[in-house]
């Protein structure tokens, strides 16, 4: 993989209606598929959408949103919810979705041990690595992404129609890009890196 890559990538959100080729998506998730992970437990799975399926997927997220805006299992993110409507716009928008699930990882809404918590921590951190490196396959063969989180506010609506108790991690919208954003600012490096040497 060229390392330029990791420069080079973007957080799209406008997508051609372009299709991509089984082929190509399974190039990218085998990228996914050799991410380090904390004890090897490759604890990811991922659910590819695309046509009538995915809009039944986005169908079931949108109910979800709206059930959030009225009876909210989030209160204090509530704020979050106009940016989720322009998320699930975005996604109708793309024609591959794919959905990240922690195989090993529990509900939020539900209480867990320490242990349990420092497990799950290792296993979103290994997640994580496998997102990126699909982000960054991507990139490398023209393909646009957006890693999304915004799957919060619909929680309980996605994981019964997945039909799965694995832990919803988030999405990944996936498609030729419709637009070239630049680079968004990142901090100085002062504020992040701290040396103790």
């Amino acid at each position: 993989m060229n390392i330029d890559c990791i420069y080079e990538r973007r957080s799209i959100r406008k997508f051609s209606d372009k299709s991509v080729s089984k082929e190509i998506i399974e190039k990218i998730l085998e990228a996914g598929k050799v991410a380090p992970s904390a004890k090897n437990r490759q604890p990811w799975k991922f659910i590819v959408f695309g046509g009538e399926q995915k809009e039944k997927l986005l169908a079931c997220m949108e109910k979800g949103i709206l059930r959030e805006e009225q009876q909210p299992l989030l209160p204090y993110s509530t704020k979050g919810i106009p940016d989720c409507k322009n998320t699930l716009r975005i996604m109708k928008e793309a024609p591959i979705i794919i959905i990240v699930l922690n195989t090993n990882g529990y509900s939020p809404f539900i209480e867990i041990n320490s242990d349990d918590r420092i497990t799950e921590i290792c296993d979103t951190l290994s997640i994580g690595a496998s997102i990126e490196n699909i982000l960054l396959k991507s990139t490398e063969i023209g393909i646009g992404t957006l890693w999304i989180a915004n799957t919060c506010f619909a929680y309980p609506e996605l994981v019964d129609f997945l039909n799965t108790q694995n832990q919803l991690i988030g999405a990944i919208a996936l498609g030729y890009a419709n637009e070239t954003p630049p680079p968004r600012p990142r901090k100085d490096s002062a504020d992040v890196i701290e040396y103790r040497l």
